[in-house]
């Protein structure tokens, strides 16, 4: 199963940071937070991956055509235009990087690389800036087991963030405003015909196709009691690096 990650907005409420990098590429830990959403699919065995790119995308595709150059002893033949890598520990990932344009939205960029995943199979999607203790496997189980054409993560939010009000295990009402209980927390699983609710570049995942799927009973709701927390603002990546550093980090759920 392929997974889709965003990754190309500007993050313009951690401008402290975003000024020279994407947000994703913003370091928790001496890494990108894209490479923690990574390392954690990878955990349930999902390594084939499709970022999303947008606003400074190179630094993105920089990262990973260096990636087995900056973690590997190297000998660099200059005559022979070759380089030798010596005990290197690259990730058994594949990473297919595309630019979905700078100003495009999140359903533009999910609908851009349509062609890039199965017809016939459902696919993982997550945003660049969050992080949690997600049970993949379970999330992709209950999915399949609802038979809709989507299935959300829903978790336990700060006040400041917009719900899902939810009738058992289906999402009855998406919407962006706040409310009690539950918010959308990323870590969808979709079957390909849920890209048809997705009009053009100016689409917002968020609103029309996810209100529409909510609506006909197609938005599963897995729920998720456990850690969650986004990362928006320069307060948030502090105290993502400070569980990081304390050895105790929710999310690395790896070894």
């Amino acid at each position: 199963m392929k997974v889709v990650i965003l990754a190309g907005g500007r993050g313009t409420r951690l401008s402290e940071e975003t000024a020279t990098i994407p947000k994703p590429m913003v370091e928790i830990g001496g890494r990108p937070m894209l490479w923690h959403i990574m390392r954690l699919y990878a955990h349930f065995g999902l390594t084939d991956f499709v970022v999303c790119l947008g606003y400074k995308g190179h630094v993105i595709k920089a990262y990973f055509a260096n990636y087995l150059l900056h973690r590997s002893d190297v000998t660099v033949d200059l005559g022979a235009n070759r380089i030798d890598f010596h005990n290197h520990t690259g990730e058994d990932w594949r990473v297919t990087l595309i630019d979905t344009g700078d100003a495009t939205q999140t359903g533009g960029r999910i609908r851009r690389v349509a062609s890039y995943l199965p017809p016939d199979e459902p696919f993982c999607m997550t945003y660049g800036d969050g992080l949690g203790d997600i049970d993949i496997a379970r999330a992709i189980a209950f999915h399949r087991a609802q038979g809709r054409l989507a299935t959300v993560t829903a978790v336990r939010p700060p006040p400041r963030f917009g719900g899902l009000r939810l009738d058992g295990d289906r999402v009855a009402t998406f919407t962006d405003m706040p409310i009690e209980g539950w918010i959308n927390g990323g870590f969808f699983v979709l079957q390909p015909k849920a890209l048809d609710l997705i009009a053009g570049d100016a689409t917002v995942f968020e609103q029309e196709p996810l209100q529409t799927l909510a609506r006909e009973g197609q938005l599963g709701a897995f729920t998720h009691d456990g850690f969650w927390q986004p990362m928006d603002t320069l307060r948030e990546k502090i105290a993502l690096n400070a569980l990081w550093d304390s050895g105790a980090a929710p999310w690395k759920l790896w070894e």
